[in-house]
Formats: C-alpha cells, structure tokens, sequence
C-alpha cells in the first residue's frame, strides 16, 4: 500500500514503525504532509536567517518567533487545522522574501531557502516531496529527525518564555543554525556531535523558561491540591502556557465561574501566585489521553493552550476552544500573539450557561517540589539518604500515554522498595501520582515537580545533590532514571540528561521508532541507554 503520509515522531507511531495511511494521534495525512512543507520552509527561512547574521546584518526577533512557533506547531497532539498550517507556510514565504531581499549572497543556498510559491492549491502533492522519507540514508535520517525533534522540543520551552516576555537570542540563533545544517549533507559522526550540541541547548532553553516562570509567578511551593469539584460552572484548561491561565483568571474573577486545570496544566497550582484567585478551583480528571471520556463529564467549556488535543467528540466539540500554536477544524480559536491580551469572554459567557462539573473522583493531590523548595529541605535529603533512610531516588518523567504497557509504570511505582523516593515531571506522574506510597520521614515518595517543562528541576536537584556529595560524576549519585516517553519535548529531555553526562537512562515503553538500529547502537554503546522489561527485572537493575 503507497505511502499517504510518512510520520514516527510519537511513541505510539503504527507498529513502532510509522504512520503512513493516517496518524495514531488522528492527523489526517494531508495534515502530516503540511507540517512537513511547514517544518521545510522554516529550515529556508533559517538558513536565510543565518547566512544574513553571518554578513553581519540583524535578524528580527519577530523572525525568532516564527521559527519557534512553527515548531511548536507540528508537536504531536498540537495542531489539526490544516488551513492554519497553510497561514504559517505563507506567513514564513513571506518573511524569508523580506530576507532574502537583505541578504547580498545567495550562493549555495538550499531549495527550501529559494521556494517562493504561495500557489496554496500546488502544496498537497509538492508537500509529499519534502517529507522525512526524502532523506534516502536510514542512519543519516535518524539522526537528523533527532535532532529536529529535539528542536521542536526546546522551542516548546522558548514558545512558552517569550510569552512571558523572555527571550534568549543566543539560543534563537543556535536553533536556526542547525535547522540550517540539517539541509547540509553531514556524515554520522558529525550529526551525533550535533545531537548531543542540542541537548546543551535544550538544558539553556530550559532555564530559560524555568526563570521565566519563576520570576514571573514564584518558586513553586508544597501544595494541596483538590481533586474533587464545587458547585460553580466551571472551565477547563488543559496544556502548558501559565500566561493563558494568568489572563483566563483575571478574566474570570467575579463572574461565579471556577478555573479548573487539566493533566499538565496541574502544576500551575503551585504557584503562589495563582493563589490568590479564589476560583482557582482546583484539578479535574488525569493525563492527556482521557480527555475524551473527562471533558464529556466536565460540562463547561475546555481551553487548550499548548498541545495534547486528542480529537474531539461531537458531544463536546463546541465547547472546545483552542488558542496559540493549538488548533482543531470546527473549534474556534482565540487569537493574541506574544505580549498582546487574550479576550476569553466568550467562553466565560458560555461556561454561565453550564452545569457545574460531574464530579469523577475527590480527595487531595500533593505538588510543588521544583528545585527550590527541594533546596530548601536538602539538609531533611541529605540526613535521609546519609542514615540509610532514602536509598535511592528513581526518575519517572516524563509522558503518558495511551499503551496498555503504560501500567507497567503504576506497577514499577507499587514495587518499589519503600526506602527508595520518586522524583517525577510531566504527565508520566498519573500512572501513580494518586498511589498512597506514604513518606520517608516526613518527605512524600512522589516528589512531583511539575510539568514536562519543569524536567530542568530535577537535573538542578541532580546537580545539586553532586555537589553537596562531593562527587565528581552525576552517575556516583543513587538516582535511577526509567522515563516514559511520548512526544518531542520528553526527545529533549532526554537530549539534556545525555549532554550533561547521565547514563544508563531506560525509557520506554518503546524505544522511539526514528532511532535507526545503528544509531540505537551509538546510544547504548556510548551512554547506556535501554528499553524497559519486566517490573521484577527493572526493580533489579535500577534499583537493586
């Protein structure tokens, strides 16, 4: 059967190959083969971006921000709306032409550089031409979607920075840099030390968002968070962008209308900013991948901010709304670019019309263990693990996912000795973040960081825990690392831990289809990297 479409970037990718006749995430193939013209026209752009700083001449930070938001854009789950897709090719044909009439050398430069048709009606077949497959060496293509995958990773994280007014020119420049030289004919070699370049990158990108967040809204701080429902209509929001909710609460205040947060956007609580909003209700349902069955029952209208969108159910499909990089056919969309007001008052006013939440569980959920607030009781860690008290730490971030073999993680949890304590970031905590697990002399067994965008927490715990040991390697630490995966942003983490020296990681529940079996190889070889097995044979492993 021919090809309609060619995509692996997620874990749940068609028999751990490929989608080809339609994604497992519900992107239509004319969907998929648009975010590969989309991601070969931003390469252009970067190039010419490039080569423009190389003859000394400035580049925009309006040029940054459209390299970042494209990316963000084909994350998996992100976007499903093909005639937005189309608005971003042509918003990028038309700030590369800008370039390029700047830019005095235009020799050697790539065909994706020079492509100026905004012809919309010739882009379904030309786009089939562009695509992962055009890279014909299976090793060489693996490599180079590693690395754009990475880059779609870190520039979620810039994406969310320059929301809050942040940018890094520096690590603007180095992601256009390489979207440059992935156009490049580059031998493995050169490709594995440009792999490894980007996670040092994705561990700055993370900092910046980490500064960002903090500086803007506090260091997250142990908090409680209610997990059952109130008597208010309420809505939703699910995602990662913290500014989006900043403005949905000031927007909401007075209005007899509760804010409740979904799967990633959980650690908002955290906050001690967010606190002050008296509607700040609480957290309603789990992971991303059961939104189909919670946003049934929720009743009001649901924001998505960022990505994990799961196909709507005509049920509640028009109480969808979807705003930034995010975008579903049939949905309507809230518009406001960087730095600019959002106005949510259409979904307040339909949220007045609602029931209240169907209430699916209650209780308490216990958060808020960022870098600081672990600094704070590092003295508590220390006396813990110097007693015998804290054997080891395991970190479980990273995503969830829809698998069967995703239970493995709720077991791993159950199973682990009681002298061992979980440090975890992103939606991978639902699979035992409601466990009773108990605590270890007062400090919890799930120390829960926050989203996957906090993942920077616990390299800094890591890196901290180093120094205060007095060891000279991270891996001299007692800390296990068995990540699950599923998207772009866990490829940068897992980028990040490997620059700074981490090894031995296990990630599951599959290894990423994008990895060839020689550049599986590399990675075993060089820092120790495997698949998951059984709960008994990882316990014995990890944990000893």
């Amino acid at each position: 059967m021919d090809n309609k479409m060619f995509c692996f970037q997620c874990q749940e990718t068609a028999r751990n190959t490929g989608c080809t006749q339609g994604g497992v995430c519900g992107k239509k193939p004319e969907t998929a083969n648009m975010m590969d013209l989309l991601v070969w026209v931003t390469k252009g752009l970067s190039q010419v971006a490039t080569r423009l700083r190389s003859e000394q001449k400035p580049v925009g930070k309006d040029i940054n921000h459209i390299v970042t938001y494209n990316l963000f854009t084909t994350i998996t789950n992100a976007n499903f709306d093909d005639d937005a897709l189309i608005k971003r090719i042509l918003l990028t044909l038309k700030a590369k032409e800008t370039l390029l009439s700047q830019l005095s050398n235009r020799e050697g430069l790539d065909a994706s550089a020079l492509y100026s048709d905004t012809d919309t009606s010739s882009y379904a077949e030309f786009s089939k031409t562009v695509g992962v497959l055009a890279e014909s060496d299976e090793d060489v293509r693996s490599l180079k979607q590693l690395i754009t995958y990475g880059l779609k990773g870190v520039s979620a994280y810039s994406k969310h920075a320059n929301n809050l007014i942040q940018d890094n020119e520096d690590l603007d420049t180095f992601i256009q840099d390489t979207l440059s030289e992935l156009l490049e004919e580059k031998s493995v070699a050169e490709l594995v030390a440009l792999t490894l370049k980007t996670g040092e990158w994705g561990v700055v990108g993370m900092a910046l968002l980490d500064d960002a967040n903090t500086s803007t809204y506090g260091n997250p701080e142990i908090t409680k968070v209610n997990i059952g429902v109130g008597k208010n209509p309420g809505i939703l929001i699910s995602g990662h962008d913290l500014r989006d909710l900043e403005m949905l609460l000031e927007q909401t205040q007075g209005t007899g209308v509760d804010v409740y947060t979904h799967s990633e956007m959980l650690p908002a609580h955290y906050y001690p900013a967010f606190k002050k909003y008296s509607n700040f209700y609480g957290n309603y349902g789990n992971a991303w991948w059961m939104q189909k069955k919670e946003f049934e029952v929720f009743n009001g209208p649901i924001l998505m901010t960022t990505n994990c969108i799961v196909p709507p159910l005509d049920t509640y499909k028009d109480r969808l709304f979807t705003t930034g990089a995010t975008g579903y056919p049939g949905c309507k969309h809230i518009e406001g670019g960087i730095g600019e007001h959002k106005d949510f008052s259409e979904i307040i006013e339909l949220a007045k019309t609602c029931a209240a939440p169907t209430e699916i569980e209650s209780g308490e959920i216990v958060g808020g263990f960022a870098h600081e607030q672990v600094f704070a009781l590092a003295d508590k860690i220390v006396d813990a693990v110097k007693s015998g008290a804290i054997r080891k730490f395991v970190v479980m971030g990273g995503c969830d996912g829809r698998a069967k073999g995703r239970d493995y993680y709720t077991e791993f949890a159950k199973k682990l000795p009681k002298d061992t304590v979980i440090l975890t970031a992103g939606c991978a905590k639902y699979r035992y973040n409601k466990l009773n697990l108990g605590d270890i002399g007062g400090i919890p067994r799930v120390l829960d960081a926050g989203q996957c965008n906090d993942s920077y927490s616990l390299a800094l715990i890591a890196l901290k825990l180093k120094d205060i040991f007095g060891l000279d390697d991270l891996n001299d630490l007692p800390i296990a690392y068995n990540i699950s995966w599923y998207e772009q942003k866990a490829v940068i983490v897992l980028l990040a831990l490997l620059s700074l020296g981490v090894k031995n990681i296990h990630l599951g529940p599959t290894l990423p289809a994008f990895l060839s079996p020689n550049v599986a190889n590399v990675l075993v070889e060089n820092f120790g990297i495997a698949g998951i097995t059984s709960v008994e044979d990882d316990l014995g492993i990890l944990v000893g």
